[in-house]
């Protein structure tokens, strides 16, 4: 088995936390009378973070508004409400409960509690051996800074490991670390930008045999 570890993406990869994201900005923008944003909205928003997401925000609904103002009262109202309506995806358990013989991580760029407590309550925390959010090391994804702090805490070398996840960021994050890269397509990024990845698969269960190959 040449592969010894497996990263993790956290949002559009292993849960789709899409409605209670846009729950949280719009209880943000709520003092500013301006129509709700969807969900379909918020997926084409998310994963730079949430200071970058409010300023997406400001740009978007041309608020007059403090980013740091927005981003408490998301947080806020996010914190309370982390799976109100957070589901895992089909298929992740089941193929989590397979991978027994790997080390497994997750690196998000939601900030490192919140990204625990949404695991935790989801049941998928136990599986994990790291949990690696926005604020853990200096720099987020596409960085490869948090994917190369999992695998000097777990002593894997690169060639060892792979990064699976829903967006460009993850895949120009695994390459810049030297790892191999999978994109699911269920998430929250459309397909052509998620073709530099070594491999592209449609159900976390692929994954398996992905694993069998590498």
């Amino acid at each position: 088995m040449s592969i010894k570890l497996i990263i993790f993406d956290l949002d559009g990869t292993l849960v789709d936390s899409s409605g209670d994201i846009a729950d949280a900005i719009n209880h943000a923008v709520g003092p500013y009378n301006v129509p709700q944003v969807t969900v379909r909205e918020t997926i084409s928003l998310v994963g730079e973070g949430i200071s970058r997401l409010m300023e997406k925000i400001i740009e978007k609904k041309g608020l007059n508004a403090d980013r740091d103002f927005l981003s408490r009262r998301f947080l806020e109202y996010y914190s309370a409400h982390l799976v109100d309506k957070t589901t895992v995806y089909p298929g992740v358990k089941e193929t989590m409960e397979k991978l027994n013989g790997y080390k497994k991580a997750v690196i998000s760029n939601k900030r490192q509690a919140l990204s625990a407590n949404i695991l935790d309550a989801l049941g998928l925390s136990a599986y994990l051996d790291i949990i690696v959010g926005s604020d853990t090391t200096p720099e987020r994804k596409p960085s490869p800074a948090p994917v190369r702090y999992v695998l000097a805490t777990l002593d894997i070398k690169p060639e060892s490991a792979v990064i699976v996840g829903d967006s460009n960021y993850d895949i120009e994050a695994g390459k810049a670390a030297g790892i191999r890269t999978v994109a699911v397509t269920y998430g929250y990024r459309p397909l052509d930008i998620l073709r530099g990845a070594d491999f592209i698969i449609n159900r976390m269960d692929e994954l398996l045999g992905i694993l069998a190959k590498i």
